[in-house]
């Protein structure tokens, strides 16, 4: 559950109130998997919502009759587990824990598990036991990338969380579709992290929060986790795409843009940079796949930001950047509905997304405004030219009714987003 939390100044008083709300499209997924012989793996950029995730799991088992001594929570981002270092002293902890409790299910929770060194070995070693229920949260999209990681192999499953979708910030703002439009421009600027709803809606403070969020980030888990050295480099490279969202980037790209303001740095640095930046979810990295020619390219990717709020945060809110941002809203609802994502080609022709689940595919155009009829020839031509017969859709803030023109539908982004 999540804390919703309102804040209502009248002189020297201060009233909060506190309503609970629930993100079911990722409860319900793993609530299927409770008591089941897999590992539960929770991952997704920090202060996305895992842990409040976990704590709602806790509070289902509860419920249903759940004891709490037979349930172990670790949260490594809090001072009380800063005893727990490694493996080892996992391994202990849940033994101790567990001496008194002789009968029902041991359920585990860990959050943050990447601070435990060679955490996998205790987790193996505990789920081949049989004896404990475990769900795990991780902030890194390399948590099992590592030689050890493949012991778990094929024993977990893993749900990706993201930020609030437009969908939810309604929800966490408590507001009708009376004032969808206003809210809509308002999610534009302050993007989608949970815990901006505990705050007053203040730019300037929920701009404070974002930067601490960027720097806990950055320092802790990509400076220091691999020993960067050049810091502005590293921050010039991430403004770099923030302020490209939308465009196709390539590391020569990025390096040629460096080249021009005097700064040095092999292909080879920017890549690990690009690659470090994906793996903590600040960045999501989109492939091109030739739909002519039914194969994906090794070049020319698009990246989308973890959460909007990002880019106004790094290079500020510009009305020339929103066609952009919307792109990435679209983005991230598809993969927060579970679709894998591609950029699309077509001969010389572009196609924003091509989303795909279940063998099912989804074609997408997304702009700003249809405002001329080159416009609308250019995100229509594009998508004439595949000749099968999966959905086509045009996605665009002008407010006009939905359509169907040659089987491709045009509709509103924020009709889209809502269905």
């Amino acid at each position: 559950k999540f804390l919703y939390l309102s804040l209502i100044s009248n002189k020297s008083i201060i009233s909060m109130e506190i309503v609970l709300y629930e993100r079911q499209k990722y409860t319900n997924k793993i609530e299927y998997f409770i008591n089941t012989p897999v590992i539960k793996v929770i991952t997704g950029i920090r202060r996305g919502g895992k842990s409040y995730l976990i704590r709602l799991i806790i509070n289902k088992l509860k419920a249903v009759g759940i004891s709490s001594n037979q349930i172990l929570y670790i949260n490594k981002e809090s001072l009380d587990f800063e005893f727990i270092r490694n493996y080892k002293d996992l391994d202990n902890h849940v033994k101790d824990y567990y001496t008194t409790v002789s009968s029902g299910e041991k359920y585990i929770f860990i959050d943050e598990i990447q601070e435990i060194a060679e955490w996998e070995k205790a987790i193996v070693s505990l789920f081949s036991s049989g004896n404990y229920d475990i769900y795990i949260t991780g902030s890194n999209s390399r948590l099992f990338s590592s030689e050890l990681a493949t012991l778990i192999s094929g024993r977990y499953v893993e749900f990706q969380v993201f930020t609030l979708g437009f969908d939810e910030f309604l929800v966490f703002r408590d507001r009708n579709k009376e004032s969808v439009r206003d809210e809509f421009n308002r999610f534009l600027r302050l993007g989608g992290f949970p815990v901006i709803h505990h705050l007053a809606y203040n730019e300037e403070l929920i701009f404070q929060y974002i930067r601490s969020i960027y720097n806990t980030i950055v320092l802790k888990d990509i400076v220091s986790k691999h020993n960067i050295r050049n810091v502005g480099l590293f921050e010039n490279i991430t403004r770099f795409i923030a302020d490209n969202i939308g465009h196709i980037i390539s590391a020569r790209s990025i390096n040629s843009y460096l080249k021009s303001q005097y700064i040095n740095a092999g292909i080879e640095t920017v890549m690990n940079y690009l690659g470090y930046l994906s793996s903590v979810y600040l960045l999501h990295k989109v492939s091109r796949y030739d739909i002519k020619g039914k194969s994906f390219l090794e070049i020319y990717d698009k990246y989308y930001l973890g959460d909007i709020a990002l880019k106004s945060f790094l290079t500020g809110y510009k009305e020339k950047d929103i066609p952009g941002l919307l792109e990435n809203i679209v983005f991230l609802k598809l993969k927060q509905s579970d679709y894998e994502v591609y950029i699309g080609k077509y001969d010389e022709y572009e196609i924003d997304f091509i989303a795909e689940k279940s063998g099912n595919r989804i074609y997408f155009q997304v702009c700003y405004l249809l405002s001329s009829a080159e416009t609308v020839e250019r995100e229509y031509k594009a998508l004439r030219k595949i000749k099968d017969n999966y959905p086509k859709y045009v996605l665009s803030m002008d407010n006009l009714p939905e359509t169907n023109t040659d089987g491709i539908i045009r509709m509103n982004i924020i009709d889209f987003l809502l269905k």
